[in-house]
């Protein structure tokens, strides 16, 4: 089988993560990958590209205005090295669509229409999504470009774990929980394939986290909801907070914005932007800053890596107890991979469901196993291969036609 040029491109708020593989559907191989980051903070602006071995190709600190121009560069940069090859199709990561979107597909306008109308399920995530969709439909209008969707890996949740305690006129609109990271859950299971344990929880530790119950390969709990800002604590999010709170907040607003809309827009941002570890620490949504506080006495940092730890550390053992029993434990993310010191925290009395660190190899540099010899569960880090499963599912969506 001839080898296919694919990119890959992960917008984010303020930055465009980019990937160029040749693959066949037994192999994907990585070309390059790079990215264009610091968007619209002056001085912060950086560009950069490496090969397959880490090779720096290119590396420039300059001053990115928006998203139209971030992405401009890209093509300007893969065009300015001839040994790559130019992309016959293009992968997108989408965190979430919207109810009338729950496959990975051809990117058409209607599709973007479509999800543009459900912004508010990941206000983070989709906006700049869809305008890099937009830019790159522009640029390469002879490429198929596709979505693959973060929330196609919970997409048949049972409706216990899907539900949200609503009335049913609100489900009907598409309010229910979808769930995310679901394409770093899958590479996970690519990387345990064949030998995937019967009852298995992941734990995506990074900017953005989420802990995930799978049996027999397929989620049947996740602890992000309707949206990312759901679940357990984050970067820069509530996670998961009593409703209550929502509407204190939302009043405390309206007393000095006069239009519902810009007061809700407003309680939007004070819990996906002002909050989790940034909010409680006061310092920083950046886990290694944290970390420094801490060992600094700061009580603040110090509070806030308690609340991400013990809420993960809750949701695992409710994810034992709905999967009867735990076969594997697995830490991902950037976080979870590299973090020995937030793992640890997290393990602390888990002891009780036979959960045991080595302490040695918790610590270990890039060490895979970390659980000790008389563990009765076993407990690993893997990388998240995000780009990869992309890189599959357009393979796949291709050859459907």
């Amino acid at each position: 089988m001839t080898a296919l040029p694919i990119l890959v491109l992960n917008a984010g708020s303020s930055s465009i993560k980019f990937a160029c593989f040749s693959a066949t559907s037994a192999d994907q191989s990585l070309i390059a990958s790079g990215a264009v980051e610091g968007i619209g903070s002056a001085g912060q602006g950086r560009c950069w590209l490496r090969d397959s071995a880490g090779s720096t190709l290119h590396d420039e600190a300059v001053d990115i205005s928006d998203s139209a121009d971030g992405f401009a560069r890209i093509p300007r940069l893969l065009d300015a090295h001839p040994e790559l090859p130019r992309p016959k199709a293009i992968g997108h990561r989408m965190v979430c669509s919207s109810p009338e979107v729950t496959e990975n597909q051809r990117v058409t306008p209607a599709l973007i229409a479509t999800i543009e109308r459900y912004v508010h399920f990941a206000p983070l995530h989709t906006p700049p999504a869809l305008e890099i969709l937009r830019h790159t439909l522009a640029a390469y209008p002879a490429v198929p470009n596709f979505i693959v969707l973060d929330s196609w890996f919970h997409r048949d949740l049972p409706p216990v774990a899907r539900s949200l305690p609503i009335p049913a006129r609100y489900a009907a609109l598409g309010v229910h929980r979808y769930g995310a990271h679901g394409i770093s859950y899958e590479s996970i299971l690519n990387q345990l394939a064949p030998a995937i344990p019967e009852r298995l929880i992941v734990a995506h530790l990074g900017n953005g986290s989420s802990i995930t119950a799978i049996r027999n390969g397929r989620s049947i709990d996740t602890s992000m909801g309707l949206t990312p800002t759901g679940g357990l604590i984050s970067a820069t999010r509530t996670g998961e907070i009593d409703p209550g709170v929502l509407l204190f907040l939302l009043r405390e607003v309206a007393r000095t914005t006069p239009s519902a809309a810009d007061a809700a827009d407003t309680v939007e941002r004070i819990v996906n932007r002002e909050s989790g570890l940034l909010g409680v620490s006061g310092i920083s949504n950046d886990m290694r800053t944290l970390r420094r506080a801490i060992a600094e006495g700061d009580a603040r940092a110090r509070l806030a890596v308690d609340l991400f730890t013990t809420a993960i550390r809750k949701f695992i053992g409710a994810y034992i107890a709905e999967l009867g029993g735990l076969d594997l434990l697995v830490f991902t993310g950037g976080i979870g991979q590299h973090d020995s010191a937030t793992r640890a925290e997290v393990c602390r009395n888990l002891d009780v469901f036979g959960i045991l660190l080595d302490s040695a190899r918790n610590t270990a540099h890039d060490a895979e196993r970390i659980s000790a010899d008389g563990s009765a569960v076993p407990v690993r880090t893997l990388p998240c291969a995000e780009e990869q499963v992309i890189v599959r599912h357009v393979l796949r969506l291709l050859a459907a036609g």
